[in-house]
């Protein structure tokens, strides 16, 4: 029998390879062997591949339209003490001059 790992999201058993990723077929998620570490923990990495911890500076790399606002999050704009949290925007933070948000790990660098 495979060794592959339990589902991430519901912990099914039944998980198959398709190319680079792992499959479940009950929740129909999908991840890589790399997004997770030795210790089971997410691994969140910046648009440049470089691994984020909690407290580092990141900045923005693209203007980004804030939700529920006319307002736009500029390119070039410093963030200070984040913290990783699971789900689709996996940056927690509190941005000077917007208040606390959310952002996607994918349009940050670290600095």
């Amino acid at each position: 029998m495979s060794n592959l790992p339990n589902c991430p999201e519901c912990n099914s058993e039944y998980t198959y390879e398709d190319g680079s990723l792992l499959v479940c077929p009950e929740c129909a998620h999908e991840w890589t062997l790399e997004a997770e570490n030795h210790e089971g923990n997410k691994i969140v990495k910046d648009a440049n591949g470089n691994v984020l911890h909690d407290g580092d500076s990141v900045s923005v790399i693209k203007d980004l339209k804030v939700k529920g606002s006319s307002s736009v999050l500029k390119i070039g704009t410093k963030v200070k003490n984040i913290r990783l949290v699971d789900g689709d925007h996996d940056i927690d933070c509190k941005i000077d001059g917007f208040g606390a948000m959310k952002l996607k790990s994918e349009f940050v660098k670290k600095i």
